[in-house]
């Protein structure tokens, strides 16, 4: 019933819209401007369950929704903030978050502060993933931008200084971030829903997070390349099925990361109508669990994946796109459940890699609502300790090696 109202009000919502622009009012004097967005996606896949929907009978639990408010106090001040809900099969569920809240102070060009809860400058696109109605794609490339793990970098409560050098003798200029805050990943998440086909339920997955990012746009006119970097140091809180002693009921249990940091570098290239893009991202991850200060299990998670993907505006309203996205993952256990989590090193295997070939199609019937249809043809699952796509929640009966989806999304913006 719940989703059925949230659909509805989302159809009146898109319905009230077509004829709605970006709305400007007063406020202490300087104009305040509010926009939004919402896209509902239906997905269809024809062996394994996908993002922990149903979609193998076809699923339109595939819904997101925001509202933000940002005006000029002066002419170097910004204030914002943005409100967003989302449900994404097992995630999300409808519990609205503060997507993110923010005072920008730009001193010169070439420095400022911000501070609130900031997006986190990751790559290309993890700070502008909200902004779909931007891009071709119905989803970015899975191997370095999941979907089902979009709080876990998504922004941090804390700091920022950042600017923009032009260089000397035309060499183009340079643009700088970096960070620290607090990140503090949703319960209804990917990674708290991995965590709960082993009765571990979590209460409270984050911590410190800190990084960069630099890039240069280059003398070559439409060509960014650049790179960044995050460490965290993360804690997560939950009760747990005692696994040595399942009758005995919940113990206490924790997650402390040992090591915890992403490298990525990034490359764009934009020629008229042509959009070329390019990224190779490295996560590790290494983690204690634990409970009464027994290591249960020590984890250790080398995530790599990296994306080629070009995107064609044929007409005014028609855009092309394809991308090859290629993710692995190597994973070594120690401790006493060790025995329950076998290593997992050969990324050859369909259960450690998930190589997805994807052609997409966008058709804007207005200026403001989109709709595109998008097929990816998977090979591989990548099964392990970290969230990847695919959950053993909605695939009881284990996984097929190859998987196709058909993804139809359309949005609207204001």
């Amino acid at each position: 019933m719940r989703r059925r109202i949230f659909g509805l009000v989302f159809a009146c919502f898109c319905a009230g819209q077509l004829t709605l622009q970006a709305q400007d009012f007063k406020l202490f004097g300087r104009d305040a401007e509010i926009h939004g967005f919402a896209s509902q996606g239906f997905v269809y896949t024809n062996t394994n369950n996908w993002l922990t929907m149903n979609t193998n009978q076809g699923s339109g639990a595939f819904t997101d929704f925001g509202l933000n408010v940002s005006t000029n106090v002066t002419d170097k001040l910004r204030v914002g903030a943005q409100l967003y809900d989302r449900n994404l099969g097992q995630l999300g569920q409808y519990h609205p978050s503060l997507d993110w809240a923010v005072v920008d102070y730009r001193f010169k060009s070439w420095f400022g502060i911000r501070g609130g809860k900031v997006k986190t400058t990751l790559g290309l696109y993890n700070d502008s993933q909200d902004l779909d109605f931007l891009r071709t794609f119905a989803l970015l490339p899975q191997s370095v931008y999941p979907t089902d793990l979009r709080d876990a970098t998504i922004a941090h409560l804390g700091g920022d200084v950042y600017g923009s050098l032009p260089l000397k003798h035309g060499l183009g200029e340079l643009a700088y971030t970096a960070y620290a805050g607090h990140r503090s990943d949703s319960i209804y998440g990917g990674v708290a829903y991995l965590a709960s086909q082993y009765k571990v339920y979590f209460s409270s997955y984050g911590g410190l997070q800190y990084g960069g990012d630099l890039r240069w746009n280059t003398p070559l006119k439409g060509l960014l390349i650049g790179a960044s970097r995050m460490n965290e140091d993360v804690t997560g809180k939950a009760k747990a099925i005692n696994p040595l002693n399942p009758g005995a009921g919940f113990i206490p249990y924790s997650a402390v990361s040992k090591a915890d940091w992403i490298n990525q570098f990034y490359g764009e290239y934009t020629v008229g109508k042509l959009r070329i893009d390019s990224e190779y991202r490295r996560f590790v991850h290494n983690e204690q669990d634990q409970s009464a200060d027994i290591v249960l299990v020590e984890i250790y998670d080398d995530v790599r994946g990296w994306y080629v993907s070009g995107s064609y505006r044929v007409t005014k309203r028609l855009a092309l796109g394809s991308y090859y996205s290629r993710y692995s993952v190597t994973s070594v256990a120690g401790g006493l459940l060790a025995p329950y989590a076998p290593h997992q090193t050969d990324t050859s295997l369909p259960a450690n890699h998930i190589y997805d070939k994807v052609i997409s199609a966008r058709v804007d019937l207005k200026r403001y609502w989109n709709v595109k249809v998008e097929g990816h043809f998977m090979n591989g699952y990548e099964y392990s300790s970290y969230p990847d796509g695919f959950y053993p929640q909605v695939n009881p009966q284990d996984f097929k090696p190859n998987t196709n989806a058909l993804v139809v999304k359309t949005g609207i913006n204001f």
